[in-house]
């Protein structure tokens, strides 16, 4: 049996190792992952007690089109019901938009370190993915521009970046969607955007209507803690939604990801205090690298990319031993990096520890 032309060697993505394999592996009674950037406070205690409401239900299939939620986030975020579109998972509507806008011939640019399911699933459409070089971490969005021709269909802007957690302003970002023409998707991929606080991020949002081409991203798998659900979604002008719609699955978001979303949305004082808690704890591992001369890129997500100055997969296992889970920067693009998931101030101070072991530091309490 063959696989078609356009997967064959292609990677397969590698999640954060298990905590549960870990355990096993190396005997440990506790470990913490910080991974796989999943939030270390959890969700809202409200969606616990949402989710009995579903069980009278749990033989039908889901709606397909989420009607309350997508009800609810319309005026959340205030927009047309017509702009949204469900996912299982933001992965998902990734998956849709390569579907319905790539195809042989086609190019889709992208940064050359960031979400790789951008490359991956640009690659299964047979289409060609063209990587421009990040500039300190950062979206080269002039490069970017410059790199459209008329063969492309898909930009991909990974805002905060993922691994580097590096931001575009909004200024740049206008001058970016000035530059394209009517033909290209620009799509904005806002996974970590709850948890930004500079006041430079765009609000993509309000420059919908001015730019038809544009197209946003964003999960309840993040500041939300839902990444147990597989919940995300997509928002756009209506034409792109019906395209996406054409190749979405049926059913694909089941009912308790919905009613866990709904509960989610509507305690935004949760989503304030991990904002805040994150912000600090971005601060307090900063402000240790920082004492120890480790360059690392200025995050507005919830997770470090930072250098060791060591082989990323050595660090990655003297961390391990130490049962606390990164991810190796081997993988990511940078050999000597790792990316640390911002935990509980517990869960920070224990990773610190553990880095200052690895790496030979004396650890000070950096306040």
């Amino acid at each position: 049996m063959k696989p078609k032309a356009a997967i064959r060697g292609l990677p397969v993505y590698q999640p954060g190792k298990p905590l549960e394999e870990v355990k096993r592996e190396l005997g440990l009674k506790e470990v913490i992952k910080l991974a796989s950037n999943e939030n270390p406070f959890g969700c809202s205690p409200a969606v616990w007690e949402s989710l009995a409401a579903e069980r009278e239900f749990f033989a039908m299939y889901p709606e397909g089109t989420a009607p309350d939620l997508r009800r609810e986030l319309a005026r959340h975020l205030g927009v047309d019901e017509a702009r949204l579109i469900f996912g299982n998972g933001s992965d998902e509507v990734v998956q849709m938009l390569a579907r319905a806008y790539l195809e042989p011939g086609c190019e889709s640019v992208m940064a050359d370190r960031t979400f790789p399911r951008y490359e991956t699933l640009t690659r299964m459409e047979g289409a060609t993915p063209v990587e421009v070089p990040l500039v300190d971490g950062t979206h080269d969005l002039e490069a970017m521009a410059s790199a459209v021709n008329e063969r492309t269909r898909i930009v991909w802007i990974c805002n905060p970046n993922n691994p580097t957690g590096t931001i575009v302003a909004r200024d740049a970002l206008v001058r970016f969607l000035d530059r394209m023409p009517e033909h290209v998707l620009v799509v904005v991929d806002e996974a970590y955007y709850e948890y930004v606080t500079d006041p430079a991020y765009p609000d993509t949002v309000s420059l919908l209507d001015r730019y038809p081409q544009l197209f946003i991203l964003r999960t309840f798998s993040k500041i939300y803690g839902l990444a147990a659900f597989r919940i995300g979604y997509g928002i756009g002008h209506p034409d792109v939604v019906t395209e996406l719609n054409r190749v979405r699955e049926p059913f694909n978001v089941n009912r308790l990801a919905q009613r866990a979303a709904r509960a989610a949305l509507a305690d935004q004082a949760f989503v304030e205090r991990c904002r805040r808690l994150n912000r600090e704890g971005v601060e307090t591992i900063s402000r240790q690298l920082h004492e120890w001369g480790l360059h690392h890129f200025p995050s507005h997500g919830n997770f470090v990319l930072l250098d060791t100055g060591k082989p990323a997969d050595e660090v990655f296992q003297s961390l391990l031993k130490q049962g606390i889970i990164v991810r190796s920067g081997e993988a990511l693009g940078y050999p000597t990096y790792i990316r640390v998931t911002v935990g509980s101030p517990e869960q920070n101070a224990r990773f610190l520890d553990a880095l200052a072991v690895c790496l030979g530091r004396q650890r000070n309490e950096v306040r």
